[in-house]
């Protein structure tokens, strides 16, 4: 275990953990790191050897050493690396073998020899597959071991591909890859069908043997399995977890992946506390929750039997301090999410004035409002607003092969029936369509042609899901921002004219209230570039007259659901309403298992409302107040 001196606040993490405002600054801070290990091996006369990871997460990384590259002369000639991981089965030109994402995100802009490259094989013959593993150790340690090792931590807990089960001494080797890994690659491989099965990694024993180690995490998705590596117990169900007995390794995250840390999640254990009316919401209803008392019925003994006796002596007696919280969490229960026209909107979450109002709901991708805001979406058409909805990019890249061969070859059959004119065109389309899914095989990457058609797909699917939360196809918007179009997942470039595709909809729609998602999203995922491009156009028009009667409410989509304590506006759905949402989410043809669960989580929200002692309801959907 690590001996480096920790605050009091840290207490209860068994690795030093450095929060950071944002994943730029946290990789400015390890790239700064890796520019003085260049310089000091240089100067001893000896390469850094580089440990390194793939994924989304240390994409942020590799850019920031590639600009010290190009803008400061930073030389990577004297390093060499070895990669975690591939998946077995994946030629190294294939579009998502780890090979292929390496060459395109870090080393093609780099000066880094060819030679000085290592990542394991994913073509191996099965009966090589030990030989090579072997070799790859060899290799390593031939190089002198590895001064810094980069790491992600999957869902799982996993460094590397070392899932639940792998022991502290495991070397390189072919694994199998759990469910719900492969799940997290589906939207990568166009379905889950398509994950490889099989990957080849590093061990934890060969990782341990870094001389310094730095795991990298991004968003609240990212936040449980990090404070179970970083405070649970060490256990080969979490493999990140044995990085607790390096005493060179460390967690470089940002807020999100952390705020399920005892520090910030329940600061009251670990020191003082400044009572600001989210934290002293969120000390009452972790009381509540932990006693599985209502709010309501918290006693003084309560509060400092459990550490909150500082609270209760600031904002005290108990009767008092629960009737305040109560009709906190009371207040931000609406059936009117535009507001109430001609009502007295004091304690409302959104204001009554204007009404009608312009609603313009941002969807990265199609799925994700009617996912998260379904409900929502029905109660703000039948009160009367004029609600866009605008889906940011085409959704291509989630639509299975299966899928574009089902229209192609439905269209090919229409037109083979009909030999008038006007079909010739479409005839020649879809056999165009079904060659080029039959040339480009399982794992190919798709034409142009192909991403086009998948995007028709999407169109037709997300307007038919629209008009089942009451919204008419004249309602429904494509933005296609460029940076999805010409990308794919961990490899998006937004730039200008991303953002000024946006700044341009919102003058366009001069909204009274935005819906938008991606606030506590990985900083690589669409949703997390579509905030950063919704807050730059934001910027752009913060002189203009409409934004200061606009009011942004967040949602959440793949991310981690909003906790009561965090709620700023609840909108109740009764069971009818629940139902609609979840046939409107059936018109799409491919939903992951977080897509599919939704309609739990809105219960499970409910379910929380009701044990603090409010009202209940069948299912609520969250959204958190933004500030413009």
């Amino acid at each position: 275990m690590s001996s480096t001196p920790r605050s009091a606040a840290e207490v209860f993490e068994k690795i030093p953990t450095q929060v950071f405002e944002s994943s730029a600054q946290a990789a400015r801070h390890l790239a700064q790191e890796v520019g003085a290990l260049i310089a000091q091996r240089a100067a001893e006369g000896r390469k850094l050897v580089l440990g390194l990871a793939t994924g989304s997460t240390p994409v942020p990384f590799y850019r920031e050493l590639i600009r010290l590259h190009r803008e400061q002369g930073l030389s990577f000639a004297n390093v060499v690396s070895f990669n975690l991981d591939e998946y077995y089965g994946l030629s190294a030109d294939h579009p998502e073998s780890y090979a292929r994402f390496m060459a395109d995100q870090l080393f093609d802009h780099l000066d880094i020899p060819s030679a000085q490259i290592h990542i394991p094989s994913g073509t191996v013959s099965a009966d090589q597959v030990f030989a090579h593993c072997r070799d790859y150790e060899e290799r390593i340690e031939a190089a002198g071991g590895i001064d810094l090792q980069i790491l992600g931590i999957g869902r799982t807990g996993h460094i590397g591909f070392n899932e639940p089960g792998s022991s502290r001494d495991s070397l390189t080797r072919r694994i199998t890859l759990d469910r719900v890994t492969r799940q997290d690659a589906a939207a990568d491989f166009r379905g889950e069908e398509n994950v490889p099965r099989f990957a080849i990694t590093m061990g934890v024993g060969t990782i341990l043997r870094g001389r310094r180690l730095v795991l990298m995490a991004w968003g609240d998705n990212k936040a449980a399995v990090v404070a179970r590596a970083v405070e649970g117990p060490v256990s080969d169900a979490v493999s990140a977890s044995f990085l607790q007995e390096h005493s060179q390794a460390s967690f470089f995250i940002d807020r999100g992946a952390a705020r399920d840390l005892t520090r910030f999640r329940l600061p009251w254990l670990v020191g003082p506390v400044a009572w600001s009316p989210r934290e002293t919401r969120r000390a009452v209803c972790w009381l509540a929750g932990e006693l599985r008392k209502p709010v309501l019925k918290l006693t003084d003994e309560d509060y400092n039997e459990h550490g909150l006796g500082d609270l209760l002596s600031e904002q005290g007696p108990a009767y008092e301090l629960n009737i305040r919280i109560f009709n906190q969490l009371q207040h931000t229960i609406t059936g009117w999410p535009g507001g109430k026209p001609n009502e007295d909107d004091t304690y409302r979450p959104e204001r009554a004035k204007p009404y009608p109002k312009r609603v313009l709901v941002l969807s990265p991708e199609p799925q994700d409002a009617v996912v998260s805001l379904g409900g929502t979406l029905e109660r703000l058409v039948q009160q009367g607003h004029q609600v866009t909805l605008v889906t940011l990019t085409s959704g291509s890249l989630r639509v299975p092969d299966s899928a574009a061969s089902k229209f192609a070859g439905i269209l090919a059959e229409l037109a083979q029936g009909d030999a008038a004119k006007p079909w010739a065109a479409a005839k020649s389309y879809a056999h165009e369509a079904l060659d080029a899914l039959a040339k480009k095989g399982e794992f190919g990457e798709d034409s142009a042609q192909l991403r086009q058609l998948k995007g028709l797909v999407m169109r037709g699917e997300q307007r038919d899901a629209a008009l089942g939360c009451g919204l008419a196809n004249a309602c429904v918007q494509f933005l296609d921002l460029p940076f999805y179009e010409e990308g794919r997942y961990r490899r998006f470039k937004p730039g200008p004219a991303d953002s000024a595709k946006l700044t341009a909809l919102l003058r366009s729609v001069e909204p009274h209230q935005v819906y938008a998602t991606g606030d506590a999203a990985d900083p690589s995922s669409v949703a997390g570039i579509a905030m950063r491009l919704l807050v730059e156009a934001l910027r752009e028009c913060a002189g203009d007259a409409w934004v200061d009667a606009c009011s942004l409410w967040w949602y959440r989509g793949r991310e981690k659901a909003l906790q009561a304590h965090e709620v700023d506006m609840a909108v109740p759905l009764s069971p009818m309403q629940l139902e609609r949402k979840i046939r409107a989410l059936g018109r799409y043809g491919a939903l992951n298992s977080l897509e599919l669960g939704v309609a739990e989580v809105n219960r499970q929200l409910a379910g929380d409302y009701d044990a603090l002692g409010l009202a209940q309801y069948e299912a609520i959907e969250a959204f958190a107040r933004g500030k413009l």
